[in-house]
């Protein structure tokens, strides 16, 4: 596993917008690159959509 994301990502991102496909693709493509998973996924509703986070990690900066 690499020490650093790649293309200069950052090694925390927080993940957000509406509960839908493109939002869970982002999600997708994040582990696909590397990313785990951190903490629970977030929702609240803005009145006319669920808005969803969560945070990903890249795995050397992690200490399990």
């Amino acid at each position: 596993m690499d020490t650093k994301p790649p293309n200069d990502m950052l090694p925390y991102r927080l993940i957000t917008g509406k509960d839908d496909a493109a939002f869970c693709r982002r999600v997708s493509e994040a582990l696909a690159l590397g990313y785990r998973l951190y903490g629970s996924p977030s929702c609240t509703f803005n009145g006319t959509d669920v808005i969803v986070a969560q945070a990903v990690v890249w795995p050397s900066v992690v200490k399990e």
